[in-house]
């Protein structure tokens, strides 16, 4: 089984930009290499006598168009990450760097490069006989077909790439990996523990920073050769310093002295939150979307409004799925882990959109209606949060609008958020919404 922490580091190396084309650049010499090796086969007198010449002129036009056609693919997608930071949130500029087919595109045109180049010295050298050169030539024309299948592929999604709606989705999808590793039964696969037991040895860092991910399966090996039970106490995207415990440890026999070192190596701390595990953070950067679209210098209730309404869907979904029925059963036996507080995922998710959008009588009524959605909910906990968040938006919505039409529409949405033990609010007759 592979380690979650191996996971992980796997899914931060995709965010890099350099190793698609490190990749493809082995890849290049590696097909120069194969080429030669067909020399040694006995198809001399078989394959056709391509002149050195006709190989060179191809791998010359390969060479002189790549790089240009790599600079404007860098060019294209600087312009592309810079457009998602201005229009969207600097905070998802991880999501578009990390984009698959833009990083094929950059590695592709990078690859050709290198495989012409080598080509080119190859040739030069006179490295290649009769089944060399013709191998090679069958290399370039393949090459060749394949870098324009991918330039077509990646100019259609580069006019795409950065643009508000692209990167909504982006964050949509992260958000929804991350709950995916949250089941109320088996939250990052471990038990869930709803009381947390202060009975222990607490582990703390010496880092400041936020937890990243957490690997429940090297806890779980650590407590059963110590025979301990571990309770995790800060979840990925806590904010951890010295006196904050990471986690609490119990022994099962006795009161051994116990090397607490080693467990350290299964928090992975940096100076900043991912998305990786942490499905809080994906609701607070879709929430800093729709706060922006709200700005003054934007003005883009409309935004807001599809934030609000992709928030419940996204909350409503993984409620859901918690009451399927296949259940997911913990992997882990001696690791529990506290469940998601719904109160959090829901100030996290509209605390900010219903500040900004006060004052705009639209976003109050999708904020209402949104938050309808989720306290029709069967999870009593999600519903609470949801009608609490309600309340106080409705009471901002009080606060901010002036008007008494503006806030008799927000009235009636409100009403559809409450339970029949809370105040009931009248409705306005034959009023739209």
């Amino acid at each position: 089984m592979i380690r979650s922490r191996l996971k992980f580091t796997v899914q931060r190396l995709r965010e890099k930009l350099w190793i698609k084309p490190l990749g493809n650049a082995v890849l290049a010499v590696l097909a120069v290499l194969v080429a030669h090796f067909a020399d040694g086969l006995p198809l001399q007198e078989i394959v056709p006598d391509i002149s050195a010449e006709t190989v060179e002129k191809l791998l010359t036009v390969i060479s002189a168009s790549m790089l240009g056609v790599a600079t404007f693919a860098v060019a294209s997608m600087v312009s592309a990450y810079a457009s998602a930071g201005s229009s969207a949130t600097p905070r998802a500029f991880a999501l578009i760097i990390s984009d698959g087919l833009s990083q094929t595109a950059l590695s592709s045109f990078i690859g050709a490069f290198i495989f012409s180049i080598v080509g080119i010295i190859a040739i030069k050298v006179g490295y290649f006989a009769v089944a060399g050169r013709f191998a090679l030539f069958l290399l370039t024309i393949a090459i060749f077909a394949w870098v324009v299948v991918t330039f077509v592929r990646w100019v259609d999604h580069i006019a795409r790439l950065g643009r508000l709606e692209n990167t909504i989705e982006k964050v949509d999808a992260a958000t929804r990996e991350a709950f995916a590793h949250w089941h109320s039964s088996a939250p990052l696969g471990a038990r869930p523990a709803n009381i947390i037991s202060d009975d222990g040895v607490d582990l703390c860092s010496d880092k400041l920073g936020f937890i990243q991910h957490i690997d429940t399966g090297a806890l779980d090996s650590w407590a059963k050769e110590n025979e301990t039970v571990v309770h995790v106490r800060s979840l990925p995207g806590a904010f951890v310093h010295p006196q904050r415990a990471l986690a609490t440890v119990k022994p099962l026999v006795g009161a051994p002295v116990l090397d607490l070192s080693m467990l350290l190596d299964a928090f992975v701390i940096a100076e900043r939150r991912t998305y990786a595990s942490d499905p809080r953070f994906g609701l607070i950067v879709m929430s800093e979307i729709g706060s922006r679209a709200l700005s003054p210098g934007i003005n883009d209730p409309g935004t807001a409004i599809e934030i609000a309404t992709r928030l419940a869907r996204i909350i409503r979904d993984w409620s859901k799925a918690q009451d399927g029925e296949e259940r997911a059963q913990p992997q882990l036996e001696r690791v529990f882990v506290p469940p998601l507080d719904p109160q959090d995922l829901i100030e996290d998710a509209y605390a900010a959109i219903s500040k900004d959008g006060v004052g705009t009588v639209e976003v109050g009524i999708w904020i209402q209606k949104s938050l309808a959605l989720l306290s029709q909910l069967p999870a009593t906990d999600i519903v609470d949060a949801a009608r609490h968040q309600a309340r106080l938006a409705f009471a901002r919505a009080e606060t901010g609008l002036t008007f008494p039409h503006d806030l008799q529409r927000i009235r009636q949405a409100h009403a559809s958020v409450l339970d029949r033990q809370d105040d009931p609010v009248e409705p306005i007759a034959n009023e739209r919404q």
